[in-house]
């Protein structure tokens, strides 16, 4: 299996799971013409669409990529649907096995370093559907749908001071936007080390935002949202 990167729009990802018979599936095709190049390029041939949640920046190509392309199976890569509400109440993410490599595509649900905003679903759905998400193997790649992992990384930073591996991935990410490099592919294991939504536990976390340690994961995570929210 291989797991192609397709920039699409302004900082949304679309990708391309691509398996040994060469059969791909497209992930989140907010349009078509970039998908329809990077299959060109790839030697690839589509044959699923896989949509993580119904917003318009994830799923306005579909319709004429399905026109013009043969749907079906995606040759020896099978994935798992996973239901994740909080960002929308019907999105999903995909998590693929296959013996040498783990992947989950997660919309807008967890960003690397971050989660999306609650268009839907409550604070308790969201933190639900991330704990879920964080159980997954941890050598898991993380491929999410926008390019947000730098100003997600300085608000760890605000409320995490203290947690050094945060400095270290803002420092590869700014980097890798430096080389014009996608940020996303990191693994479970290190978002649950850098990731604030992921660690609602955190003392210096609850510190930074004023909750005391009775206090339910939660009603932390709705307060890190909130912070999230008012974060410039």
């Amino acid at each position: 299996m291989r797991v192609v990167t397709v920039p699409c729009l302004s900082d949304n990802y679309a990708y391309l799971v691509i398996a040994s018979t060469g059969e791909t599936a497209i992930v989140d095709a907010s349009e078509a013409a970039p998908v329809r190049k990077a299959l060109q390029r790839e030697g690839a041939k589509a044959r699923s669409i896989w949509s993580t949640h119904h917003h318009w920046d994830h799923v306005g190509g579909n319709e004429e990529l399905s026109r013009d392309l043969g749907i079906g199976v995606v040759g020896d890569v099978e994935a798992t649907c996973i239901h994740i509400p909080g960002h929308t109440l019907g999105a999903v993410a995909y998590f693929i096995e296959t013996p040498g490599e783990r992947a989950v595509f997660t919309g807008d649900t967890l960003f690397c370093a971050g989660c999306g905003r609650l268009f839907e679903g409550t604070p308790a759905q969201m933190h639900e559907s991330l704990s879920r998400l964080a159980a997954l193997p941890p050598d898991t790649r993380v491929y999410c749908g926008h390019e947000y992992t730098v100003n997600n990384l300085a608000f760890a930073a605000s409320v995490e001071p203290s947690n050094l591996e945060i400095g270290l991935a803002r420092t590869r990410a700014v980097s890798q936007r430096a080389r014009g490099e996608p940020s996303v592919g990191t693994h479970i294991d290190e978002e649950k080390r850098v990731n604030p939504f992921l660690r609602t536990r955190s003392p210096e976390i609850r510190a930074s935002l004023g909750a005391g340690t009775d206090l339910d994961d939660a009603s932390v995570f709705a307060a890190l949202r909130r912070a999230k929210d008012a974060f410039r």
